[in-house]
């Protein structure tokens, strides 16, 4: 498969974990062994010996308790390589033959993740020409060009003239119409527009799926361009227009079949699959009958997909050989040597996540750009209403977090949103009836202590488990 996306400027690994530290506190080995992996895509791109066919991806094993950063750290990777993502459960997929997701989707659905990719791209590149040509069909509404006579005719000379000065003063006119519409001044006035109608023809498929849903796809798509275009004539405002013509003429000046061949190649390079939850699926070391078959089945059944095979999607076929795959897992009961040795062996570089700290929680809450504490305050500024944290009232919520987390069950990181509504919810329903624009809500040490203290009293409330 031809790579046709540009080279993507790469940081290097140091830059890589930079910009992960910006958003995820502490984690330091697991940061180094991402960055490295995304480093060494771009490393390959640059080798050149036939060797490069051969220089795959080192797919990366996660351990670590829930809420130590696990998912974040895939998400951010893909942000920073500009990358397709995709994350998955393990626990949702079964084997071949049972009722269960099919392991194959994960790598579709990346295929659709990064053919959105592309053709946002490509409609912002070409955008700005679209709208020009918007404003030129609502120009022809509202005043339809002079046609300018064919120079072949014998025409009097003071008619030619005439025509001419005609032909000036109208397109002088629509020339001032066109300034109009672009400041937004004519929005209000109806005009009639010429749209497509979408062909929305539905194909289903009966009995046991002898057709896969990428073929079902194919066969929809052919056939709605078999069928003749239909347009359809509409009153609407000039704002309206804008927004409705804006899509058709932007899909007109985009070529499909280059992005579905860019979004494929750039799946097959630089895609990254997230599969959580894998030790849901590891067996028990007692070999048997019972669950432990069917857990096996589906590390047997997502082995050829992480190993590297073919996978027939409505774009067409992907290789999943360079796809990058990171799997991560509590490992409470179970263990990485519980997972069948062929998928074990898929995943050589394997990473422990450290435990979060009462400490790693008052950072989280005050350190990454999306700090919790950010997003609060952003949401009361939204209402013209200033958000304060006094000494001392950060490290108190870090402190009720983290001993909720001890006394109920440990869910990482995750506790800092229960906390955090349970503390500010009461003054998030009284905005902005009863706290107006301009005023102040400061949190006190006090206040923590006293909003919190039920929370850590009462250890049977499942309804703060989550």
């Amino acid at each position: 498969m031809r790579m046709t996306q540009q080279e993507l400027s790469y940081l290097t690994p140091k830059e890589i974990v930079a910009a992960l530290d910006k958003y995820i506190i502490g984690q330091r080995a697991a940061k180094r062994n991402v960055a490295i992996a995304l480093r060494n895509r771009w490393r390959r791109m640059q080798v050149k010996a036939d060797i490069k066919a051969d220089i795959t991806p080192n797919n990366i094993l996660m351990i670590g308790a829930t809420g130590v950063g696990k998912t974040e750290i895939a998400r951010r990777l893909a942000k920073i390589a500009s990358a397709p993502f995709v994350k998955v459960e393990a626990s949702k997929f079964t084997e071949v033959g049972y009722v269960g997701r099919d392991v194959e989707g994960m790598v579709r659905d990346l295929v659709e993740q990064a053919v959105s990719m592309v053709k946002a791209i490509r409609e912002e590149e070409v955008k700005q020409k679209a709208m020009q040509q918007v404003e030129d069909i609502i120009v022809d509404a509202v005043m339809p060009p002079v046609n300018r006579m064919s120079s072949d005719l014998d025409i009097e000379p003071h008619t030619a003239s005439a025509a001419e000065d005609s032909l000036e003063h109208n397109e002088r006119t629509r020339e001032r119409f066109r300034e109009k519409i672009r400041s937004g001044e004519l929005d209000e006035r109806k005009i009639e527009i010429a749209m497509n109608a979408p062909n929305s023809m539905g194909i289903g498929m009966i009995g046991g799926g002898l057709v896969d849903e990428a073929s079902l796809g194919n066969l929809q798509e052919m056939f709605s361009s078999m069928l003749p275009k239909k347009s359809k004539t509409k009153k609407v405002t000039i704002a309206e227009a804008k927004q409705l013509l804006l899509p058709e003429e932007i899909s007109k000046l985009i070529d499909m079949d280059a992005i579905k061949e860019e979004a494929l190649g750039r799946a097959a390079y630089t895609g990254i699959i997230f599969i959580d939850e894998i030790d849901k699926i590891a067996s028990s070391t007692h070999k048997g009958s019972g669950p432990d078959v069917s857990r096996e089945g589906v590390q047997r059944d997502l082995l050829p997909i992480v190993e590297g095979s073919n996978v027939n999607t409505k774009y067409g076929v992907i290789s999943t050989e360079h796809i990058l795959f990171i799997a991560a897992g509590a490992f409470h009961i179970s263990k990485p040597s519980d997972l069948i040795p062929e998928f074990q062996g898929r995943f050589p570089i394997r990473v422990e996540l450290d435990s979060l700290t009462k400490e790693d929680f008052c950072r989280i809450l005050q350190e990454p750009k999306n700090a919790l504490t950010k997003q609060y305050k952003a949401l009361f500024e939204a209402e013209q209403v200033q958000l304060t944290f006094e000494e001392g009232a950060v490290e108190e919520i870090a402190d009720k977090a983290f001993s909720l987390n001890e006394q109920i069950e440990n869910i990482g990181a995750r506790r800092l949103h229960t906390v955090m509504s349970h503390l500010l919810n009461e003054f998030l329903f009284d905005m902005p009836d009863q706290i107006g624009p301009h005023q102040e809500v400061k949190i006190t040490k006090e206040l923590v202590n006293e909003r919190l203290a039920e929370l850590v009293k009462n250890k049977e409330l499942n309804e703060y488990i989550l």
